[in-house]
């Protein structure tokens, strides 16, 4: 069972990785592969077949997944060194 340090609904800062720096709302937690779907962040294309809805078929955007290690709550980001010396540098 997976103990995660955040849960759905949670804002949350990726802090490695290529979407380094990204903010969003935890949409939904993978346990079993140790990820979880953050909003706007990791966004993937989805090509959809043709159907009575859209005859023409399209391409959707949704979001990826992100392992969790590389998440961190936004208020524990806010509060630490980390963010302060982010600003700093830019």
């Amino acid at each position: 069972m997976l103990k995660a340090h955040i849960k759905r609904g949670d804002d949350v800062v990726v802090i490695a990785g290529s979407h380094k720096g990204k903010e969003g709302k935890i949409l939904e937690i993978l346990p079993a592969k140790y990820r979880a779907r953050v909003e706007g962040v990791a966004m993937v294309k989805r090509h959809l077949k043709k159907t009575q809805e859209s005859p023409q078929g399209s391409i959707s955007e949704r979001e990826g997944s992100v392992h969790i290690s590389n998440l961190m709550l936004k208020s524990v980001h806010d509060a630490s060194k980390r963010a302060k010396t982010e600003v700093v540098a830019s």
